[in-house]
C-alpha cells in the first residue's frame, strides 16, 4: 500500500536453491499485483473518505469519517464510494509488483554486496522499495486522488484522460504530476519500512517459535512454512496501525500538495514545510495532521489483510516459495 506495503517474509525452513526460470520475474510481478487490487478494491469507499476528510472537502469536513461514508451515497449515488478507484487500479498493480520484486532485490544487494543482515536489512529494504514503487507510479496516485476528491455535480475532470491533459496543460506539464512527491518519499520510508520490518519480524517469531501453532505447509512446498491465514490477517493489522501513525502526518500534507488547484488554499501548500506548517497553523493536530487517522486504523486491518492473504496464496499457486 502500502500500501499500499506487502512482504514475502522470511521462512522457516529453506528450500534446496531452485532455478529461477525466465518467467519468474513475470509471475512475481502478478502476484504482486493481484494482491495490492484486491485489498485496495476491497478498502476503496474508505480511501475516498480519507481523501475528502484529509483535504477538508467543504461538502464534507464537518462531519466525521462514519458520517461522511453515509453522506457519500447520499449525495453522489453508491458508485460515489468508488471514485477515482479506476486510476488506483491502474496504479496498484505496478505498484505492488514493483514493491514486491525491488524487496527481493534491494534485500539480496543489501545482504551481499554491503554485509547488512536482521531487522535493519528488512527495515532498510522495506523503505528502498516502497519509495522505488512510490516514484515509479507517482503521477498515477495524483490523477487518483484528483478524481476521488470531485463531488457530483462540480467535476474538474470528466476522467483519468481528460485529469492528464488538464493537469498537464495547466499545472507545468510534467512537473504538475509529481506536486507532493518529496512528502510522499519521505513518508514512504519509515511507512513501508516498518510495514516489512513488522509483519516479516512476526512472521519470522512465529514460525521460529510456534511452528506448529501458528505455521502450515505451502501448497507448492510441503518443505516451507506459511503463517495460517487468520495469523497473516493479525500480523498485517500490527503492522498497517504501526507504520500508518508513524507517517500520517506527511501522509496529510501529500495529499493537500497533490491536489494543487482542487484547493482554494493551494498556494500555501506549496512545499513540505510550509504544507506542514499551515495545517498545524489553521487545524491543529487533531483535526488536522492526524485528520482522518482512525479511518485509517479502521481501514489498515482489512486492507493488510486482504493483501498479504491473496499474496500468500497468488505465491504458492504460481510456485514462488
Amino acid at each position: 500500500m502500502t500500501t499500499e506495503a506487502v512482504s514475502s517474509g522470511t521462512r522457516a525452513q529453506i528450500p534446496a536453491p531452485v532455478q529461477k526460470d525466465y518467467y519468474y520475474w513475470l509471475r512475481s510481478f502478478a502476484a504482486g499485483g493481484v494482491a495490492g487490487c484486491c485489498a485496495k478494491s476491497t478498502i476503496a469507499p474508505l480511501d475516498r473518505v480519507k481523501i475528502l476528510l484529509q483535504a477538508q472537502n467543504p461538502h464534507y469536513k464537518h462531519l466525521g469519517v462514519f458520517a461522511t461514508l453515509k453522506a457519500v451515497p447520499k449525495k453522489e449515488g453508491f458508485l460515489g464510494l468508488y471514485k477515482g478507484n479506476g486510476a488506483m487500479m491502474i496504479r496498484i498493480f505496478p505498484y505492488g509488483a514493483i514493491q514486491f520484486m525491488a524487496f527481493d532485490n534491494y534485500k539480496k544487494f543489501l545482504n551481499t554486496q554491503l554485509g547488512i543482515s536482521g531487522h535493519i536489512h528488512r527495515l532498510m529494504a522495506g523503505s528502498m522499495a516502497g519509495m522505488t514503487a512510490v516514484i515509479c507510479t507517482y503521477p498515477l496516485d495524483v490523477i487518483r486522488a484528483r478524481l476521488a476528491f470531485q463531488v457530483t455535480g462540480e467535476h474538474r475532470y470528466t476522467g483519468i484522460r481528460n485529469a492528464f491533459q488538464t493537469i498537464y496543460l495547466k499545472e507545468g506539464g510534467i512537473s504538475g504530476f509529481y506536486r507532493g512527491l518529496t512528502p510522499t518519499i519521505i513518508g514512504m520510508a519509515p511507512y513501508a519500512g516498518f510495514s516489512f520490518f513488522t509483519f516479516g519480524t512476526l512472521k519470522t517469531l512465529g514460525l521460529t517459535h510456534f511452528p506448529e501453532l501458528l505455521g502450515k505447509p505451502s501448497l507448492d512446498n510441503p518443505d516451507v512454512l506459511v503463517l495460517k491465514t487468520h495469523v497473516n490477517l493479525m500480523c498485517g493489522g500490527v503492522a498497517g496501525a504501526i507504520a500508518q501513525t508513524i507517517s500520517y502526518p506527511l501522509d496529510v500534507a501529500r495529499r493537500r500538495m497533490q491536489l494543487g488547484a482542487s484547493l482554494p488554499d493551494f498556494d500555501k501548500c506549496c512545499s513540505l514545510t510550509k504544507t506542514l506548517k499551515y495545517v498545524y497553523t489553521q487545524y491543529g493536530v487533531k483535526k488536522g495532521l492526524y485528520r482522518g487517522l482512525s479511518l485509517n486504523y479502521i481501514r489498515c486491518i482489512p486492507s493488510q489483510a486482504v493483501a498479504f492473504t491473496t499474496y500468500e496464496f497468488m505465491k504458492q499457486v504460481l510456485h514462488l516459495n
